[in-house]
């Protein structure tokens, strides 16, 4: 069996120190992949590759639909092949450990009815899995799979110790909105707020997560509300996590109006946040359906400064969805964002995205 199947992992919450060395990752160990068929997606890759120095032999360039999304089949042959082609032919197997895909590769396969065991997922999210497929492993096509880098704490990624590749995405809502988010990730520095907001003082399984995660960073780096009301305005923030409009006081407010610092993440408790990378009609509200539902979307907190963000492309369930008491303390201790989200994300083979430059690191405090 491989070690990648089987159960979500349900780790203690313990307080922990971090002794692991932090590798210092460079644009060597990332690959680039670009959709030849989209501009947006070349320029996005063009101007990584020049911030990051990622070598030219670390660029992957496919040929694919621009739709986000796409059937099995166009995954199968139109991305992951030929993905799986650029890194034997450049002999970057195991030196590559992130895959960053771009704005205009696909985002979503729509195979499948939905529940626990549907064959909706990311693009992003299967691509993890290419490590251990170019190895001859095989993969049920429904369901989630354990991801086995998740509580990692303590433990730097590798390979061939943990046999995947951590995928994020440089999208958004254009070229702009992507460039900005790069040179933010450029200019991260260890500083400013972790914002937690609860739907209230009830116990709940995502409310305590968030207060777990308070417990494990600096008192006077913490910010958590207790109460039912939303935190509109924060400043000078570095991170947040809440349940997003899900929360019933955020459904009349699509834009929580934060200002954000160079490196800030996101994650919140939203089923479908990453239903879709594309910019929503000007007067958009939360009260009305885009692209099927009425949920705030990922794409919003980097339109309104942040570095990076998680989403879903369809339902995860809460189970599945990237812990805020792994994801944070990771990312303060000076993981990169990619290791960071990886390690708080209990599943692969899933709905889950990570936008955002995989090397963007707040350093060690």
């Amino acid at each position: 069996m491989n070690d990648i199947i089987g159960p979500v992992s349900r780790l203690p919450l313990l307080l922990f120190a971090v002794v692991f060395s932090l590798n210092a990752q460079t644009g060597e160990n990332v690959l680039v992949v670009v959709n030849r068929n989209d501009p947006t997606s070349l320029r996005i890759g063009e101007y990584y590759q020049s911030k990051r120095s990622i070598p030219a032999r670390n660029i992957c360039r496919i040929e694919t639909v621009t739709d986000e999304n796409i059937s099995w089949q166009i995954y199968e042959s139109g991305i992951e092949k030929p993905i799986g082609e650029c890194l034997k032919k450049a002999g970057l197997q195991e030196k590559v450990l992130y895959i960053v895909t771009t704005l205009g590769v696909p985002l979503k396969m729509t195979d499948g009815e939905g529940g626990p065991k549907t064959e909706n997922a990311s693009v992003d999210s299967e691509l993890t899995l290419l490590y251990s497929k170019m190895k001859g492993a095989l993969f049920p096509r429904a369901g989630f799979l354990r991801n086995p880098y998740f509580g990692e704490r303590d433990a730097s990624f590798r390979h061939p110790a943990y046999p995947i590749y951590l995928v994020t995405r440089l999208s958004g809502w254009s070229f702009a909105e992507v460039q900005a988010m790069i040179d933010r990730a450029l200019a991260a520095r260890n500083q400013g707020k972790f914002v937690f907001d609860t739907k209230g003082p009830e116990d709940n399984e995502g409310d305590n997560w968030l207060r777990t995660a308070a417990l494990l960073l600096p008192a006077n780096r913490v910010v958590l509300d207790n109460t039912s009301r939303v935190m509109f305005g924060m400043k000078d923030v570095i991170g947040y996590a809440s349940w997003g409009s899900n929360d019933g006081g955020r459904q009349q407010r699509r834009w929580v109006g934060f200002e954000w610092l160079p490196g800030a993440i996101v994650s919140d408790f939203v089923s479908t946040n990453a239903r879709s990378l594309r910019q929503p009609p000007p007067n958009w509200t939360l009260q009305v359906p885009f692209e099927g539902w009425e949920q705030n979307l990922s794409a919003d907190y980097l339109h309104e400064g942040a570095t990076g963000a998680g989403g879903h492309v369809y339902e995860p369930y809460l189970e599945t969805i990237a812990r805020p008491d792994y994801l944070f303390p990771a990312y303060y201790k000076g993981r990169n964002l990619a290791e960071s989200y990886y390690l708080a994300m209990p599943v692969l083979s899933w709905q889950n995205i990570v936008l955002g430059d995989p090397l963007c690191s707040l350093a060690k405090p």
